[in-house]
Formats: C-alpha cells, sequence, structure tokens
C-alpha cells in the first residue's frame, strides 16, 4: 500500500514505474512511490490495474528534477486551486478541470505543469502524488492537504481554503517588502550623497579652506576625506568580506543556529520576526488540521514555515511531546520567545478539541496586529533616515562654509 512519509521518509521511498492494463484492455503508464515492488503491485490492485511491468526509477526521478527547474509565481498558483475548487464545486470532473486550466492558463510554464499532471492523473497516478513530481511549484504543505482531501472525499473545499491561505500569505510578504522599500531608498540614496560630497565636493573646496583656519569639525570632514580617498577600496573590500563571511555562515548549521539567534535578540526587530512566524505556522498547521491532515503529520510540515532555527526546535519538542501524548502548549510555554496569550488561547483549544479553528483564529487577529506594528516602525523609520541623512549633510555643510565665511570676513576688515 502506498503510505504517508514525512521529508526525511521522502528520501528513502523508491519511485516505480509501471504499465499495466485496465479491467477494460485499455493501457496504462505511469508512477508512484511505495516501501517496495510488493507495495506497488497492491496498489495498483487497489486501483483497479493489471501490472504488465513494475520497476524502480525511471521516469518520475526525471520528471521531478524537471518539477524543481521550474518555479511559479504565487499569485499564478492561487487562481490555479481557486479555479479548479470552483470547477470541482460544480461537478466538473477532475481529468476535465485540469484540461479547461491548461487550456485558458495565461502562464505558459504553469500551463504545461498542468497537462503533465492531468497526464498523471490520467494513468492512475492521485492528484497529490502527481503535484508532488513538482515540488518548486507545489509545497509540501500543498501536496499534504490535497493528498488528504482526496482521501477524504473534501478535495474542492481544500482546494479552495489553499487558495485563500497562499492569497493571505502573498499579501503579507507583499506589505512587508513594500514597506521596505522606501527606507531601502533612503539609505541609498543618503548614502551615496555623503559619499559624493566627502570624495568629489570637499576635495575641489579643500585646497581654499586651507588658506583659513579650519575648526575641529572642519578637520574631522577633512580626516573623512582622507580615509574614504585612501582606504576606500579597502573598506569596501572589507564590507565585501564580511557580507560573504555572513553568507557562508548562514550555510552551515551552526552559524545559521547563531545568525537566528541573534535575529531574535535584537529590539523590536525580535519581536516581530516572532509573531511573524508564529503567524504563518499557526495559519498553516490551523489549515492542514481542518483539511484533514493527521497532527503530527502537520506539525512536521508546518516547522518549515517559521523560518528560524530557534522556533523549529520548538515545534520539534512539541511534536514530541504530542507523539508521546502531551500537548502544544506545553512545550510553548517553556519557551521565552512565544507570547504567553497566544499560548493561552492554544491551551484552551487543545482542551475543548478546537485547535483547528482557534489557530486560523490567531493567525488572523495577531497578522492584522503584527501589520499596524510593522506598519509603525516603517512610519518611524522614515523621518528617523531623514533626520540623520539630514544632519550629516549639514554638519558636512557647516564644515565648509564657516571657514569660508569667516575668511570672507577677514578679507573685509
Amino acid at each position: 500500500m502506498l503510505v504517508e512519509h514525512s521529508d526525511a521518509d521522502e528520501l528513502i521511498m523508491p519511485t516505480f514505474t509501471y504499465r499495466a492494463m485496465s479491467s477494460t484492455g485499455q493501457a496504462s503508464n505511469g508512477t508512484l512511490v511505495a516501501e517496495n515492488q510488493q507495495a506497488a503491485l497492491a496498489l495498483l490492485q487497489e486501483r483497479a490495474l493489471f501490472p504488465v511491468e513494475v520497476k524502480e526509477g525511471g521516469e518520475s526521478k526525471k520528471a521531478s528534477l524537471l518539477g524543481r527547474q521550474r518555479a511559479i509565481k504565487v499569485r499564478h498558483l492561487t487562481m490555479f486551486y481557486g479555479q479548479l475548487a470552483d470547477l470541482l464545486r460544480a461537478g466538473v470532473p477532475v481529468l476535465r478541470a485540469l484540461d479547461v486550466l491548461a487550456r485558458q492558463s495565461s502562464n505558459p510554464m504553469l500551463a504545461e505543469m498542468v497537462r503533465e499532471i492531468r497526464e498523471d492523473v490520467a494513468g492512475g497516478m492521485s492528484l497529490a502524488d502527481a503535484m508532488e513530481k513538482h515540488p518548486r511549484a507545489f509545497r509540501d504543505l500543498h501536496v499534504a492537504m490535497v493528498r488528504a482531501g482526496e482521501r477524504g472525499g473534501f478535495l474542492e473545499e481544500v482546494l479552495g481554503r489553499i487558495a485563500i491561505f497562499t492569497e493571505r500569505e502573498d499579501e503579507l510578504r507583499n506589505k512587508l517588502v513594500g514597506s521596505m522599500i522606501y527606507p531601502a531608498i533612503l539609505v541609498t540614496v543618503g548614502t551615496s550623497l555623503i559619499v559624493v560630497l566627502l570624495t568629489v565636493v570637499v576635495p575641489q573646496l579643500r585646497k581654499f579652506i586651507e588658506r583659513a583656519d579650519p575648526n575641529i569639525l572642519t578637520r574631522v570632514v577633512f580626516a573623512l576625506c582622507d580615509v574614504l580617498r585612501e582606504y576606500g577600496v579597502f573598506l569596501a573590500a572589507g564590507l565585501a568580506v564580511v557580507i560573504m563571511l555572513l553568507v557562508m555562515m548562514g550555510r552551515s548549521d551552526a552559524g545559521r543556529q547563531k545568525i537566528d539567534q541573534w535575529k531574535l535578540r535584537v529590539p523590536v526587530l525580535g519581536k516581530t520576526l516572532v509573531m511573524i512566524a508564529l503567524c504563518r505556522f499557526c495559519r498553516i498547521l490551523g489549515t492542514m488540521l481542518a483539511s484533514g491532515v493527521p497532527i503530527l503529520q502537520a506539525l512536521r510540515i508546518s516547522r518549515d514555515s517559521m523560518g528560524n532555527r530557534l522556533l523549529q526546535e520548538e515545534v520539534d519538542k512539541a511534536t514530541d511531546n504530542v507523539q508521546k501524548g502531551g500537548m502544544i502548549a506545553q512545550t510553548f510555554s517553556k519557551c521565552v520567545y512565544f507570547p504567553l496569550d497566544i499560548v493561552d488561547m492554544i491551551a484552551v483549544a487543545e482542551e475543548s478539541n478546537k485547535l483547528e479553528n482557534v489557530l486560523v483564529q490567531v493567525a488572523d487577529t495577531n497578522e492584522t496586529r503584527t501589520a499596524r506594528m510593522i506598519d509603525m516602525g516603517v512610519r518611524l523609520i522614515e523621518p528617523i533616515l531623514l533626520v540623520v541623512m539630514a544632519g550629516v549633510i549639514a554638519i558636512i555643510a557647516m564644515a565648509l562654509l564657516v571657514p569660508i565665511l569667516t575668511m570672507s570676513s577677514k578679507m573685509k576688515m
């Protein structure tokens, strides 16, 4: 039989390519994932297919590699999930619905992928297994939810939930990126302007200003000019080396652990990152539980949404605790990063067996609160950056103008 498996098991489970005949004599080709060849044969029999040839490996691995090279934008996937859910609700068969979406899709890459999925489903593969061959497009979360929907007979409802989930997740991501665009432009333009003043404007006026009696502020500006002129290349190289070291550090487990720890310790930023990760975790876990995914599998998939090794370790501890018969809130209450009010809501939800509903409510409430906090922070950052940049430019201007005005007044006397 085809068994459920985690990401770690997926690397071990073999893939089989088969040729089979249906009861009507129609040929069928495809791939499937099973524990061994006997399990693959049993699965074909469950599908009312008579195996002609079953061998390990083959086309599925090639298709999986092709799938890893493809990435579809979130908005296109959201439309795909929503339209497929609408067609299934209207009573359209899965194969016919996939045909329609392949023809009507405005994205050529998605259209080709849907056609491949349609061929796999027509060959006897489940929709979840066909989607699993394209991991760059369809995340493990979505595949697990679709698989649960297929087994429970509520596939259209699951697809609708995935569409809503991906849309909200994309909105939050776009809001975060959009909020940081203006501050990034301010920093880039302001820094570039200061560098131009120190490397181009100040050296041109320096020979005139040095004839006067430069004050302390002017000498400091001249010293900065000398540093940039003589050591600018080394400073840029040093900055590049630091960035490269951080990138290399982030690729190792120990380095990534350290960086994630630093992130959570940064004032304000750390709390914001925790709230974003926790909201994403609650929404994913709640959506998966409401779609019929077993809690242990849902926890293992949801952990990756945290985006932080320290927080992922807490989810791993909670998974082990649930496996032993405990509660999620028992583990989260011991973590110093998780807000106690959210942990209390999770504990009450577990006691009342309404965890999936409460988790989605927690995500809705705290996403709105986090978005307000981010907007407020960005609004505070913008005037602070403007004041800092204007202050630096004003200091440079004063360092240049004061000696010139002093020299001019002495010449008039």
